[in-house]
């Protein structure tokens, strides 16, 4: 029997349209079946002061109860130690002098591809409230940014904006505190803790001012704790939470001497708590595997089945959330650029290991300004008047600094111990010092003639009577915002 071309001609079309359809209806139910995103950035809090973490005091019920239902990451380090580049790292997959803001306020440059701005692209819903801190351009990548601050730590946006999201999209929020950042403004919010409760780092002086200035900045986690509470809740009531990775971290150690702007654990190790069931029985598991927060863009793009474009640095680590006990990276890096004092220090993070290079060793390396002003500082510095200080709590004040540490952080949690001298440690040495000239090399790092110089007192953290002028931004003669290298890892 003939079929006549006209009927072969229809078959042919008819075909042809229900295979578009197809691809088309497989593409909805993906991007149905696709997660939202839900980041919750603390503003300078340490990887272990909340309860999950094993900190005996702080008040922290919603994100303990967060880590009990999902993952508790115990190896996650931030790539600076410091407000704004931190986060325009995380939020662009890319080490700071690769972002073309290393510096503190700098703003990250137009044109470079962002976590969101790709998530936007894919038919998400993009939205950052509280804090923002990453410049103008960025913000072209969400549908909306607010950043009224009434006052407190900003989190009362996060519910608004929850609740008035378009409810037909799958959705990237970016929830960002004011928490725990000086001057602190939670004492009067919930229960306030008891400064005699306070827990003192061997770097710090158990004196009055300290352990009333730690409870201020232990309220501050309650309320932020408080709010990630509340979150859950709005998206339970949506019926979402299930179909939602939750993520809680902090763009920064806190803001202590010897913490916040530092490259040891107490100011690059942060804590990270992802809740995303996704049918797995995952529940209060805890991963030791080593992860840089550059390696978040990349992990979350595959999880919504974007295309992970070449920008992105970092590594996804999905694996790792379907199966906790396996291995991620062997390094992690780090670096410490000017935040109101000039700055040059890199470090490089294995397991066991930690490798510090500072190209600024004349300099003292006592924290940030608004730590400098701080009671803890203070009681830090009457103790050194008097001659008592301990060799830990000397820290802050030795000048000129070693060039090169290492520390072991199995046996020296609190890298108190140098050991870069010590002949038997000499072989780790030289593997991690080349591992660290490496990744200085791919990357395109570099340390610039004219750096930024210090606008601010060490002794008190008030503004100096200077023109505040910036330097050289790292990375800039290297043309280091073009380099897509990912470096050793």
């Amino acid at each position: 029997m003939c079929i006549s071309r006209k009927y072969k001609s229809m078959d042919i079309k008819h075909f042809f349209m229900m295979l578009i359809w197809l691809c088309q209806s497989f593409n909805i139910l993906a991007q149905t079946d696709r997660p939202n995103f839900v980041i919750i950035i603390g503003d300078d809090i340490s990887w272990n002061d909340l309860g999950c973490y094993g900190h005996p005091t702080v008040k922290s019920p919603n994100i303990d109860q967060l880590a009990s239902e999902g993952i508790r990451f115990t190896n996650t380090f931030l790539t600076a130690s410091s407000c704004s580049p931190s986060r325009c790292s995380i939020i662009s997959g890319r080490y700071p002098h690769n972002t073309g803001a290393a510096e503190l306020h700098t703003p990250l440059p137009a044109g470079m591809p962002t976590l969101p701005g790709e998530l936007k692209k894919s038919g998400y819903y993009t939205a950052a409230a509280g804090k923002w801190h990453m410049g103008p351009d960025a913000k072209n990548d969400f549908d909306l940014v607010v950043e009224e601050n009434n006052g407190d730590g900003g989190e009362d946006q996060w519910l608004r904006v929850l609740k008035e999201r378009p409810k037909e999209k799958q959705f990237f929020m970016w929830f960002a505190s004011h928490d725990a950042h000086r001057p602190w403004q939670a004492d009067n919010f919930g229960i306030p803790h008891n400064s005699a409760q306070s827990v003192i780092p061997p770097y710090l002086v158990d004196a009055a001012g300290t352990r009333q200035d730690l409870a201020s900045y232990y309220n501050e986690i309650q309320r932020l704790d408080y709010f990630v509470g509340e979150v859950k809740k709005e998206l339970e009531s949506q019926h979402i939470l299930e179909k939602t990775i939750i993520l809680v971290m902090a763009d920064n150690g806190q803001p202590f001497p010897r913490s916040k702007t530092r490259v040891y654990d107490s100011g690059m190790k942060t804590p990270f708590v992802l809740r995303w069931p996704n049918g797995q029985q995952n529940n209060g598991l805890t991963s030791n595997s080593l992860i840089s927060v550059i390696d978040i863009a990349p992990t979350f793009l595959e999880l919504a089945g974007v295309e992970i474009g070449p920008t992105f640095q970092g590594i996804s680590f999905a694996k790792v959330i379907k199966n906790p006990s396996i291995e991620h990276r062997n390094y992690v890096f780090a670096e410490h650029n000017w935040h109101d004092y000039e700055a040059h220090e890199r470090m490089v993070r294995s397991k066991n290991f930690l490798y510090v290079v500072n190209n600024r060793p004349q300099i003292p390396n006592q924290g940030p300004a608004d730590s400098n002003g701080s009671p803890s500082y203070s009681d830090l510095k009457n103790v050194r008047d008097s001659g008592k200080l301990s060799f830990a709590q000397t820290d802050v004040f030795i000048v000129p600094r070693a060039h090169e540490e290492l520390f072991d952080c199995i046996q020296d949690p609190d890298q108190l111990n140098n050991i870069a001298s010590n002949n038997q440690y000499a072989g780790l040495l030289e593997e991690l010092r080349s591992i660290m000239n490496q990744w200085i090399l791919e990357t395109g790092d570099d340390i610039p003639e004219q750096l930024t110089p210090a606008w601010y007192d060490t002794e008190t953290g008030k503004k100096l009577d200077i023109e505040q002028v910036r330097g050289e931004m790292p990375g800039t003669r290297t043309r280091a915002m073009e380099n897509t290298n990912k470096g050793p890892f």
